[in-house]
């Protein structure tokens, strides 16, 4: 199974091109009667293009499973693909520990969107090209992640990018907020842009300093060539640049909450286990050169500290539900660089994978949600849906108490790992920032929760909520398994005894060079690990309590507090007003330099004026010459015999 990889990536293109090609056709065939029993030929290609996908990784994994813990790395070499002097990059899949774990989430869950897809877009008259553009992304991120060169893995970084603009303006005719789908496309393809053009540079000075762009030539040699610190560092930021844009860490976190512009499929997608993992998942891949520049791994953990509590203040106050999963995603992925940055490798992984299994099913949760109010997005508007909805409500608040960090659910467990390394290879500020971070994460879903779920009916009369059908609770049921279940597979070993954290006994092998540079701080003991951990379950379990009180017993409170503390509710509410300082202070000046600069004075100006004004000499000059032109053979006579006669005399004063 490992030599087939690469039909992990051959098939979503294949279901991207029949669906592409011919979708429009075959949702055609036999009339409008029978669009039902097309989408579902249509949705079958798309789903079962990734499902065959996922069951050649789970076969790829087990017979890497099968192999010795040291040579469980394969490279498959299909072709050259570029070869210009000293580079040679070649269509090659690298298969190990990490690239499998990461295959095992983006098929695994990326089946089950597109399963859920084919209920939650039934009836849409793009049907067709929605499955293409899905079995696209799946290409791409697969490439990404199964690369075994910089460049290949660049093709599908930017291959995301440019399927994440297609599907978040997948709905092009429709309103978002103030502006438009398509404008939201094109913040994200935009701000996407600036971040790649680091990783661009990040890749240039590999290439300079190693001569290679392949991940184990450039890795081999970091030991064995003189690299002064300064040019790891440098290596190390344009590579975080790139990770800080693809993942929507602070500065270039703003394109992701206006994703949420897209179906809500895509957002499952683009959040839970493909696009803004690529950023951790790179990261990760280079361990062995942040490990070599310790500034820049304080500033990963730095900036996803920050963000982490950044975004979550801001998911505190907002009221569109998708919106709140959007900022939560964005705090997630801040501790994922935080566990980054500390040299928690492995905790920040398996985060990834357990994130994938509740931020999924948080989004198709929504998505039910969203279906049932048709089309209503705002919390303020539901209550009470309980009763309507169980299947959907069970599983919401299966994956609430995963991201709450409650034990046993998944969250928990990498959560809590992520800030235990935090404090015993980090500080306690680390910790205390997560930990608080992890508070009003329990707290602001669990505001989602009651406000949707529970308490009265906000909704008019007409509203008629009701559950789902089986195609889109099925996927919510077996998401909703695994994040019960999914973080078992990472018990720390504080729990485990001797045979330690299985996941991280998985991944050693990947980031064991890396972490044999990394200086230890000190040791700790299993009791300040066990303290650490109560002081934030019980946290968390206070901050669920806290939700309820104001939001099931005292519903006049948050209005009341809202009032009270009106400037920071307004800060918050508005998002730190960070997109309106970005239009005052970037996009405006752009907008105007290029209007009044580059338009009005450097094209229109210069360069037009150049061009007319060469035109209009040339006309000046060919108009004056025409006078010559007379059409009288007396006047063309006389003017050759003056000719001669110059001729004549100029040749008798030069002997």
């Amino acid at each position: 199974m490992i030599q087939l990889i690469y039909l992990t990536v051959l098939l979503p293109f294949l279901g991207f091109l029949i669906n592409g090609l011919f979708g429009r056709k075959i949702s055609r065939l036999g009339g409008s009667a029978s669009g039902g029993k097309n989408e579902k030929i249509i949705g079958i290609i798309g789903s079962g293009a990734i499902g065959l996908s996922f069951l050649i990784v789970i076969g790829a994994f087990i017979q890497t499973l099968a192999l010795p813990a040291e040579n469980r790395q394969t490279i498959v070499n299909l072709f050259t693909w570029i070869q210009a002097g000293g580079l040679n990059i070649s269509v090659a899949y690298q298969v190990d520990q990490l690239s499998l774990i990461m295959a095992l989430v983006v098929t695994g869950v990326g089946f089950i969107i597109h399963v859920y897809s084919i209920g939650y877009m039934h009836g849409d008259k793009a049907f067709w090209r929605f499955f293409s553009y899905l079995n696209l992304f799946i290409f791409a991120m697969m490439n990404l992640i199964l690369s075994d060169n910089f460049v290949l893995l660049f093709l599908g970084w930017e291959g995301v990018g440019l399927c994440s603009y297609l599907l978040i303006g997948f709905w092009y005719d429709r309103k978002f907020e103030k502006s438009s789908t398509s404008d939201a496309a094109k913040k994200a393809f935009i701000v996407n842009r600036i971040g790649d053009f680091g990783f661009l540079l990040g890749m240039f000075l590999i290439y300079l300093t190693f001569g290679s762009l392949n991940f184990n030539e450039v890795f081999s040699r970091i030991n064995a060539l003189n690299i002064p610190s300064s040019t790891f560092n440098f290596i190390a930021l344009f590579l975080f640049i790139g990770a800080t844009g693809k993942s929507a860490q602070i500065p270039l976190y703003i394109w992701l909450p206006d994703a949420m512009a897209g179906p809500t499929p895509v957002s499952a997608l683009i959040h839970a286990a493909t696009m803004v993992t690529a950023g951790v998942y790179m990261v990760a891949r280079c361990s062995i050169i942040y490990a070599s520049a310790p500034a820049i791994m304080t500033v990963v953990a730095v900036v996803g500290v920050l963000t982490a509590m950044f975004a979550a203040t801001i998911g505190l106050v907002q009221n569109d539900i998708k919106k709140v999963l959007a900022y939560s995603t964005i705090s997630q992925l801040g501790y994922m660089f935080l566990a980054l940055g500390v040299g928690a490798f492995s905790a920040g992984i398996f985060h990834v994978m357990t994130h994938a299994f509740f931020k999924a099913l948080l989004f198709l949760g929504a998505g039910s949600v969203i279906h049932a109010m048709h089309d209503e997005q705002n919390i303020q508007q539901y209550g009470g849906l309980k009763k309507y909805m169980p299947v959907t409500y069970l599983t919401f608040l299966a994956a609430s108490l995963a991201i709450s960090g409650i034990p046993p659910f998944a969250g928990f467990f990498s959560k809590d790992e992520i800030l235990w390394y935090s404090f015993a290879n980090g500080n306690f500020l680390y910790w205390l920032i997560g930990a608080i971070t992890a508070l009003m994460t329990a707290f602001y879903m669990f505001r989602l929760v009651y406000l949707t779920f529970e308490g009265k009916e906000r909704f008019g009369h007409d509203k008629h909520p009701h559950e789902s059908p089986k195609i889109m609770t099925v996927p919510l049921m077996i998401l909703a398994v695994l994040s019960v279940i999914g973080g078992f597979i990472g018990i720390p070993e504080l729990f485990s005894g001797a045979n330690g954290n299985a996941f991280e006994n998985w991944l050693e092998p990947v980031f064991a060079n890396a972490q044999s540079r990394l200086m230890i701080y000190g040791t700790h003991s299993h009791f300040e690990e066990i303290l650490l951990m109560s002081v934030t379950v019980i946290g968390a379990a206070l901050s669920i309590w806290y939700a309820r009180y104001l939001y099931i017993h005292n519903t006049q409170k948050p209005a009341v507090y809202a009032q009270k503390f009106k400037g920071i509710y307004n800060l918050l509410f508005n998002k730190y007003f960070v997109d309106e300082a970005y239009e005052k202070t970037v996009v405006k000046p752009i907008v105007v330099g290029s209007e009044k600069l580059l338009w009005k004075i450097t094209d229109a100006g210069l360069i037009d004026g150049i061009v007319n004004g060469t035109a209009s000499i040339i006309g000046y000059v060919s108009a004056k010459i025409r006078k010559v032109q007379t059409g009288v053979a007396q006047s063309y006579a006389l003017v050759m015999m003056l000719g001669i006669v110059t001729a004549l005399f100029w040749l008798i004063l030069s002997l």
